[in-house]
């Protein structure tokens, strides 16, 4: 497993040095606000080498303006490397592969959004066995374990498997979740997102699901059932719910119970990444304005982020 922390190479193992309750952590899923701004904005947006820089340009304004907006103490970036090497494709060769490969000007923006993330004093990680969802979880789970609460930054709905109370589901522009809203919207808590989506299945990844469980059942058994193994050992239970098609639910269950775990395997995140990262090495730490200054130029940037970076290397460094 290959990780990079702000540039270093690393296996990544959270330590101890977290301060108590109160603390907040921002853990950003870059990769899908890396890819909004890749196919938003116009790609005649290019650098002085004549390459299309408008996702880096996207990336940086939402990056720019969450650091402005929140001032965190403890942030980290979390990229994905790989479609094609993470653990999951071991276990399901299948696992996204009618994703076709990224456009390789867009390989290129997500190198620079890495070193952006650099310059701006913020962690960048990925890892080519883990995706991003991977290191968000195992941030968010260490973190807990010391009192410090999570504000995850992302539209995916994967990650909401892994807010608890008093963390955040945050799609950044829009309304933050607390962990209540995440069962009201979604229509499961978070501890059992997991199962439904190994129920109902996800086209995005590639996943099959059980053959006539949509998101009303899958619902349905997730608010009768604690996981999908207390589903399992009571399926005779199954013919009691007021379900549609319940007589033969049961009956479907039973013949797809392989595939049900094998789902779940691909569904759940990670949340024991071995990530070795300090608390000093998640610290938000001032932009360095000449890196900056460079990069900006090679991206051919205007004012807008020049300025922001000013004011940002302005903010009150976070407090030990």
């Amino acid at each position: 497993m290959r990780a990079d922390v702000s540039g270093a190479r690393s296996a990544l193992r959270v330590r101890s040095g977290f301060p108590g309750e109160g603390v907040l952590i921002y853990l950003v899923d870059a990769s899908v606000y890396v890819f909004r701004a890749y196919h938003s904005l116009p790609p005649e947006m290019v650098d002085r080498d004549g390459y299309p820089v408008h996702a880096v340009f996207g990336f940086a304004r939402m990056l720019g303006d969450l650091l402005e907006r929140a001032r965190p103490r403890y942030i980290a970036v979390a990229f994905d490397r790989s479609l094609a090497k993470c653990f999951r494709n071991r276990i399901y060769p299948p696992y996204k592969a009618h994703r076709d490969p990224p456009p390789l000007d867009l390989e290129v923006q997500f190198e620079r959004c890495m070193e952006l993330c650099r310059c701006l004093g913020v962690t960048a990680l990925s890892s080519d066995e883990y995706e991003a969802d991977d290191i968000i979880g195992t941030l968010a789970t260490r973190m807990r374990e010391q009192g410090v609460r999570a504000t995850v930054i992302t539209r995916d709905k994967d990650l909401a498997q892994v807010i608890r109370e008093g963390d955040v589901y945050w799609d950044f522009g829009r309304n933050p979740y607390s962990y209540h809203d995440v069962v009201r919207y979604f229509g499961v808590p978070p501890e059992r997102f997991a199962d439904y989506l190994a129920l109902v299945g996800d086209a995005v990844d590639n996943i099959p699901g059980i053959p006539g469980i949509g998101p009303k059942t899958a619902a349905a058994l997730m608010a009768e059932f604690s996981s999908l193994d207390e589903l399992y050992a009571n399926l005779d239970r199954v013919l009691t719910l007021k379900l549609r098609g319940a007589v033969t639910l049961g009956a479907r269950l039973r013949e797809h119970r392989e595939a049900a775990f094998l789902a779940r395997q691909l569904t759940a995140v990670m949340c024991n990444v071995p990530l070795e990262v300090t608390a000093d090495g998640l610290r938000r730490r001032p932009p360095d304005l000449s890196a900056l200054t460079r990069f900006y130029d090679v991206q051919r940037f205007g004012p807008f982020l020049r300025k922001q970076a000013e004011r940002l290397a302005q903010l009150p460094s976070p407090a030990h």
